[in-house]
């Protein structure tokens, strides 16, 4: 009796294609390519990013190295929503770099992480693309990534991303808000929107309550945008601005702390720089908040104190400085394309932020 042959099962059998994957890899270096710099040492082949500090440290007596990590949450059911792809690589990077830019260093090199149930790579290339333009924006570049094919452990058609990013700050220079004390001044920039927090909050108001499509448009709201179009809006990078206000007054620490507005709103994020015995006061009326919260406010029912602690409100970075450099900073941050506004001021307290 003759045996049954049977074919061997292959890797591609599975769900993973390692040849698409390999032609995937090899065709964004050259994307990478355009954030290099002459600090990056290329090796593309490599099993990691090479990244000189000789160059770019001699300006620093003693560099220390700072790092963070972040992805964009639920603002990805968005980007799937839209097949939009393109702009949510800038939320990735935006939520790494502002985070580390708080505390006065200037981002070197970001890493990416970028995971789906099944490589499509123009899809891939819209979110890489995004990362891309996200390190310009920052200035810093992009010296390598992983990008796994887990077939069965996404949706199909679904990914998740994130993001490592690398800095330096002169250890003398880090900024984080001991010397703050009440009679400062709280400055504010604003958002280009909802950024990228809040969104499980903002689908459950826009498509679960309100059964609003991602097309509609928001005319009646006042606003001249379809839902998708203001849910995927980019956050905003503050890298370059505040580094400019930094770089002009090196000789005095002008910004006593900041703080990067995001999950836990201007309620939780502002509290993290205050020393003991002091709070923060804030006038809601001081800074004009984009259209889209009053619209999640009235049709989600919800309180003030809630938007405040979930969302950015208007505010998605916050500057805190003595009362005599406000004026410096404002003109700085004017001639950088990034005005500031003055949202409130220290107090005495508890490590607590009050909205009137």
């Amino acid at each position: 009796m003759k045996k049954k042959i049977t074919k061997g099962l292959s890797y591609k059998d599975a769900g993973v294609d390692i040849d698409t994957k390999g032609q995937f890899t090899t065709d964004i270096y050259s994307k990478m390519q355009t954030t290099f710099g002459s600090r990056v040492i290329e090796n593309p082949d490599g099993f990691g990013g090479l990244f000189t500090l000789n160059s770019r440290l001699k300006k620093y007596r003693q560099p220390v190295l700072v790092s963070s990590t972040d992805g964009v949450g639920t603002k990805l059911k968005i980007a799937f929503m839209m097949k939009k792809h393109d702009t949510i690589g800038i939320d990735l990077v935006a939520m790494c770099v502002n985070d580390i830019v708080v505390l006065g260093a200037e981002p070197l090199f970001l890493l990416d992480y970028l995971a789906s149930s099944k490589i499509v790579p123009k899809v891939l290339h819209e979110v890489l693309d995004g990362i891309v333009e996200g390190c310009r924006q920052a200035g810093c570049a992009l010296i390598g990534g992983e990008t796994p094919e887990m077939p069965g452990f996404y949706h199909q058609g679904e990914y998740d991303i994130a993001g490592f990013v690398t800095g330096v700050v002169e250890k003398d220079r880090i900024i984080n808000g001991k010397t703050i004390k009440p009679g400062d001044v709280v400055i504010g920039l604003s958002s280009s929107g909802i950024h990228s927090n809040g969104f499980s909050l903002v689908r459950k108001v826009f498509f679960n309550k309100a059964k609003m499509k991602i097309t509609q448009k928001l005319t009646k709201y006042g606003l001249h945008t379809t839902l998708g179009e203001e849910l995927i809006m980019p956050t905003k990078i503050y890298v370059k601005p505040i580094l400019n206000v930094l770089d002009k007054q090196r000789a005095k620490k002008i910004i006593k702390g900041m703080a990067h507005i995001t999950g836990g709103g201007l309620l939780e994020n502002i509290p993290r720089i205050l020393p003991s015995g002091c709070a923060v006061k804030l006038g809601k009326n001081r800074w004009a908040a984009p259209g889209i919260f009053k619209i999640i406010q009235d049709i989600g029912n919800i309180k003030d104190r809630e938007m405040f602690h979930v969302f950015n409100m208007g505010i998605g970075m916050i500057l805190v400085v003595s009362e005599s450099d406000v004026e410096t900073v404002l003109r700085v941050l004017k001639t950088a394309k990034e005005p500031g506004t003055v949202i409130g001021e220290v107090t005495r307290g508890d490590r607590v932020v009050h909205i009137v």
